[in-house]
C-alpha cells in the first residue's frame, strides 16, 4: 500500500506545503464546534443487590419519562426485583444483570422489594 502526501497547489515562489495540516486543523475545528454528545439519557439507572440489600435504596427517575433500570446482582444468590406498584417481577441470578422497562411515570413513590429476602432488599423508585 502506497502513502501520498497531500498537497496543496503550487504557488510561483513559494515552496510546496502539505495540506495535512490544514486538513487536520479543520477536522479538530470541526470537532469542537461539533454539540457535545448528548447525556447518557438513555443509559440505564443502575441499582446493585448486595447483601440481600439493595444499593442505592432509592433511585430518583425523571416523571413521564420512559427509563430502564439495571439490576446488577453482586450477591452469591439469586434475588428477584419485585414491585406490585409497577407491576414488575423479575429474578436475578448471581453475577447477572437485567433490564428492568419502566413506562412514563406519574411523579409519586414505587416501592420494589426482593421477593428472596423481603425484609432486607427494600427500595423505592421515586419519579420527580
Amino acid at each position: 500500500m502506497s502513502h501520498t502526501a497531500l498537497s496543496l497547489p503550487a504557488v510561483p515562489g513559494r515552496r510546496p506545503r502539505s495540506a495535512v495540516p490544514a486538513v487536520l486543523a479543520a477536522v479538530l475545528l470541526a470537532a469542537l464546534a461539533a454539540p457535545p454528545p448528548a447525556p447518557a439519557a438513555d443509559a440505564p439507572i443502575e441499582i446493585h443487590i448486595r447483601d440481600n440489600r439493595f444499593v442505592p435504596d432509592r433511585v430518583e427517575v425523571p416523571a413521564g419519562k420512559k427509563v430502564r433500570l439495571r439490576v446488577i446482582n453482586d450477591g452469591t444468590e439469586a434475588e428477584e426485583f419485585e414491585s406490585t406498584e409497577l407491576n414488575r417481577e423479575k429474578v436475578v441470578r448471581p453475577g447477572a444483570s437485567i433490564i428492568i422497562f419502566l413506562p412514563p411515570l406519574k411523579p409519586g413513590e414505587y416501592p420494589f422489594f426482593g421477593e428472596f429476602h423481603p425484609d432486607t432488599a427494600r427500595g423505592t423508585v421515586v419519579a420527580r
